[in-house]
């Protein structure tokens, strides 16, 4: 295998900072080469808030990566996510030069192009511009017009906006990390390809991903994206909850949520106690698993809550034949399907991102709070094929379904970055 299939995903999280390295396999399977994990210490809710320690925290997760792949990591697919997230639903249309011609790649993406021209609230760009569906001269329902006939091309876009601080300051964390950004990918995008097949998209399913400090919730139907959307809420509030309801430390409140958490209170037994250290001299305490497991179903039923009311929103509640599927790292808490099931009325399952791995890669990688990073690396090896199929005589690659390859808000972004950056040192 040469070394530029191998593919790095860099997820910046609220709880951990993960970077892993995989490839395809000869079989089509993702191999994993290495992975590395950190604390993060400076993110929260999916925004970076301090950037030294964000930057120390990348650099540890990668150093680790590095070791354990034998791979010099340069370039990286970063995840984006956070509260500043916004979806919107726009059409576009285009009349063609040259109507005795088939539709070619190039209207495509000129059509999408236009996309990028609209205008977003004052300190908010566009992220994605994902087709949804085409039309041609009136025919609805199209999904790949290259090569039809017709003389007005239209398509029913689904647009993600992001505020453009955030990620300025994604873009200088890793850049000051001494890593190079090949793309940034919505994370509920990314963890959608490593735990969804493609019978739940085409039947209707909700991806809910509850990571440390956000809930991201992404919505296919018809193997279409209809919804996106991110709940600043995630783990981190459930274990501030029991740390404020038990009065212990935040590390105990932690630990107690994984190892003896359920987010059903009904499911545990009130004459189970677990005993937790005192501080310095202090007698341990005693903690009903009862009580922490009703503190913990508290804040779950809000959160999912909050996911079905975008489901509500979206206007596909009744179009969702596969229902829910659960995933991050807050979808390993016990009885968490039977939650969302009670609350949403829908069925449920744990999405986990060992469908697409090869047999030998590592047992953490196949958990659930690592399924944005594995999606980081099959979206990275998706675009690389699609650049790789470029005519070598083609100045522009071809326009993939995420954003722009070329000439758009990140490249102008990234370069104003690197001129402050260098302006900054000089």
């Amino acid at each position: 295998m040469e070394s530029s299939e191998i593919i790095v995903g860099l997820d910046i999280g609220t709880t951990k900072i993960a970077a892993i390295v995989g490839r395809k396999s000869q079989f089509g399977k993702i191999e994993i080469l290495g992975h590395g994990a950190a604390e993060s210490i400076g993110v929260k809710r999916g925004v970076v808030i301090n950037i030294d320690n964000t930057i120390e925290s990348i650099k540890a997760a990668v150093k680790e990566a590095e070791a354990t792949s034998g791979v010099n990591i340069k370039c990286v697919n970063v995840g984006i996510a956070g509260q500043h997230i916004k979806s919107i639903q726009h059409r576009g249309s285009i009349i063609r030069n040259t109507p005795d011609n088939v539709i070619t790649q190039d209207d495509v993406n000129r059509l999408i192009d236009d996309m990028y021209r609209l205008v977003m609230q004052p300190g908010e760009e566009i992220v994605h511009v994902i087709p949804q569906e085409y039309i041609v001269d009136k025919e609805t329902g199209i999904k790949k017009p290259i090569g039809m006939a017709g003389v007005s091309l239209e398509a029913n876009f689904h647009i993600i906006t992001g505020l453009v601080t955030a990620v300025q300051n994604i873009y200088r964390c890793v850049d000051r990390a001494g890593l190079e950004i090949v793309d940034q990918i919505l994370e509920p995008l990314a963890s959608a390809d490593a735990v969804l097949v493609d019978d739940e998209k085409e039947a209707g399913v909700v991806l809910v991903d509850i990571g440390g400090g956000t809930t991201d919730i992404a919505i296919f139907q018809d193997d279409i994206i209809r919804h996106t959307a991110v709940i600043p809420l995630g783990g981190d509030i459930v274990t501030e909850d029991i740390r404020e309801g038990c009065t212990i430390i935040k590390k105990h409140a932690e630990k107690l949520k994984v190892n003896y958490g359920s987010a059903l209170a009904s499911e545990s037994r009130s004459d189970e106690f677990v005993s937790i250290p005192g501080l310095h001299g202090r007698q341990p305490k005693e903690i009903s698993l009862r009580n922490l497991a009703g503190i913990i179903q508290a804040r779950m039923e809000e959160i999912l809550e909050y996911v079905y009311n975008e489901i509500r929103t979206s206007g596909f509640e009744r179009k969702l034949i596969a229902g829910l599927v659960l995933t991050g790292g807050g979808s390993q808490l016990k009885n968490i399907v039977q939650l969302a099931e009670f609350v949403t009325g829908m069925d449920a399952r744990i999405g986990y991102p060992n469908q697409y791995l090869a047999d030998n890669v590592p047992e953490a990688m196949a958990l659930p709070m690592y399924a944005t990073g594995v999606g980081l690396v099959i979206k990275g090896l998706e675009k690389q094929k699609i650049v790789s199929d470029v005519p070598k005589t083609k100045e522009e690659p071809i326009q993939t379904h995420s954003r722009k390859t070329k000439g758009n808000f990140f490249d102008s972004l990234f370069k104003k970055g690197k001129q402050f950056f260098d302006d900054e040192v000089n």
